[in-house]
């Protein structure tokens, strides 16, 4: 039974969580204000107090490993790598969508969908996705993919799908299928709990000085509109 902190920084919003045994014991979570960088190290310090625990008490790191925000997670794995290093503690990667994915499995019987979709917003029409049998496990590698009026359509003709996470909005209006369905599923550190916790079982570390984010694609600069003068 390992006692961990996830680190999910994958998208807009900043989530840590302290978990025991695969169950939250302590969360501390923005709202989305993408601020990760100025809220990242004191949620850490909170989730540790309200867990009552000292840092040198963990077991190991757990962080998203993406896909997602270029930059949420290069903050989020700096923090973790940093921890690690300091702390003389493994460090654990977990996919941010099978996190999500996780997520929905337990209020599966409200929407009884055959398969889930968690969807992570990667700018314009484009979404990072995955498909998850209803247990939360993966089908296939994510992708990113630009949502148009047949995206789905192979999974959808036969099966009743759920679509959540950052990136279903675009979908709601596109995807006119019978079989899909939309579920508000927030991105939590608290998904990551079980999955980082069976790493642990099975000592599936990563090596920290070399692990890097699965950015999925190239990071993309985009010009300011702010004038400087």
């Amino acid at each position: 039974m390992a006692v961990l902190l996830c680190i999910e920084s994958s998208t807009d919003v900043c989530s840590v969580a302290i978990a025991r045994g695969g169950e939250v014991v302590a969360l501390c979570e923005s709202g989305g204000t993408r601020d990760h960088a100025a809220l990242l190290a004191p949620f850490v310090a909170r989730a540790l107090a309200e867990a009552g625990l000292a840092p040198q008490q963990l077991d190991a790191v757990a962080v998203s490993q993406g896909p997602g925000s270029y930059t949420g997670l290069r903050i989020g794995v700096s923090t973790a790598k940093g921890l690690c290093f300091g702390l003389g503690k493994p460090l654990v990667a977990v996919g941010s969508l099978h996190a999500l994915a996780a997520l929905a499995v337990q209020p599966a019987s409200l929407h009884a969908a055959e398969l889930l979709c968690p969807m992570t917003d990667a700018r314009r029409m484009e979404v990072y996705t995955a498909l998850f049998d209803a247990h939360g496990a993966p089908l296939a590698e994510a992708t990113a993919q630009v949502v148009g009026e047949g995206s789905f359509d192979d999974a959808l003709r036969h099966r009743r799908v759920a679509f959540f996470g950052s990136g279903a909005a675009k979908c709601r209006g596109v995807i006119a299928s019978p079989n899909a369905v939309f579920l508000d599923v927030p991105v939590s550190a608290s998904g990551m709990a079980a999955l980082a916790e069976q790493r642990c079982r099975e000592q599936r570390f990563e090596d920290v000085a070399y692990f890097t984010p699965f950015y999925l694609k190239d990071f993309v600069a985009i010009a300011s509109t702010k004038r400087m003068f």
